[in-house]
């Protein structure tokens, strides 16, 4: 682990926000605030002494089966359609969900699609690369290409070439970076899920004491901290690391949380401190599960009907369930499970599911 967790607030900390999202143009492409719902088998199960809940990202959209990518192109989609570009131009692995997302998203709007698919996970499966994500991307209309490059959080060389090759052919390509992360305005989307969590947390009569969300390009718990932050709770979202990569995943964290706190006029510095990054639950590698990944993944699914993937979800709630057990995470506390999506990947992985 990187970063100490520190202990729950003692007192009700107030929740008002003064962050300056409304300059940004936003697309809805999801239906409102996605829901919370209590996890009321999970949390008997480990004791009852943190309530857990989860806000299910993978149902907030009825777009390509929707996902946390959603929240971020939201914010990217209206500097696209400013620009004039007609051809989005992302990348991802071969199930990769942010490109599925983006696949929907170009659809929806009649935009081009391009998007480049690199081999980033050791997995040998006869059918990944014609099921899950993948598969649906093909369904949406997009230009799919197959690239035999590793595992990178980076800026990537198949990417531009792929921007390139659109130029050439006369159009004119938006650049979405993988997970849209990596991008001026990749932070907004999980800073408006923040401002929506305080407004849920009003109406349920809760307050979260942490926040659990899985962390590999970045921008997804940059934009948590950033929004937290703003009520002094930065340091209550816990990242999962899933890349395997975790100095990589932890600067582009950073980085990018630094970068939408000026936009946003946050009113103060994000520093180190404030980035909590638990690196125990990425092995063996990045989109290979552990044996607790996969007990983490049969136990929601059996216990709450709650479905999580071998990728991304599946390690956060490995993670989740481990630092409840292991009392890092202290009794009295409530618990925010992220569920940012990803459920089409299981697909891809139909061999070690084969019994169930």
């Amino acid at each position: 682990m990187t970063a100490a967790i520190v202990p729950p607030p003692s007192s009700r900390r107030s929740r008002a926000s003064t962050l300056r999202l409304d300059r940004f143009p936003r697309h809805a492409l999801t239906f409102g605030p996605s829901p919370i719902e209590r996890l009321d088998r999970l949390t008997a199960h480990l004791g009852g002494r943190v309530e857990i809940f989860a806000k299910r990202e993978d149902c907030n959209s009825g777009l390509a089966f929707g996902g946390n990518k959603l929240r971020k192109l939201e914010y990217l989609i209206p500097d696209a359609l400013a620009q004039g570009c007609d051809t989005l131009v992302s990348i991802g692995g071969v199930q990769s969900n942010h490109t599925r997302q983006v696949a929907g998203a170009a659809a929806k709007l009649g935009l081009k699609c391009r998007l480049v698919q690199e081999s980033w996970v050791n997995l040998h499966d006869a059918v990944y690369d014609r099921v899950g994500n993948i598969m649906l991307s093909r369904i949406l209309g997009a230009d799919v290409r197959l690239v035999d490059q590793g595992f990178d959080i980076g800026f990537r060389p198949s990417w531009e070439d792929a921007m390139e090759e659109v130029r050439r052919a006369g159009g004119k390509p938006y650049a979405i970076p993988a997970g849209a992360s990596d991008h001026e305005l990749g932070g907004l989307g999980f800073v408006h899920w923040a401002e929506e969590v305080r407004r849920q947390e009003d109406e349920l009569g809760v307050t979260f004491d942490y926040v659990v969300v899985c962390s590999v390009t970045g921008s997804t718990q940059a934009g948590m901290v950033v929004g937290f932050a703003a009520d002094g709770r930065a340091d209550r979202v816990i990242g999962i690391d899933a890349s395997a990569e975790p100095a990589k995943t932890r600067d582009q964290i950073l980085r990018i949380a630094q970068r939408t706190a000026a936009l946003v006029d946050l009113g103060r510095d994000i520093t180190d401190a404030d980035i909590v990054l638990d690196t125990r639950f990425a092995a063996p590698e990045y989109g290979l599960p552990s044996e607790g990944t996969l007990e983490a993944i049969r136990l929601s699914a059996r216990l709450d009907g709650m479905l999580t993937d071998p990728v991304y979800e599946g390690k956060s709630m490995h993670g989740m369930i481990d630092l409840i057990r292991e009392g890092t995470i202290p009794a009295g506390s409530r618990v925010l499970y992220a569920h940012l999506g990803g459920v089409p990947a299981l697909n891809g992985y139909s061999s070690l599911f084969r019994n169930g």
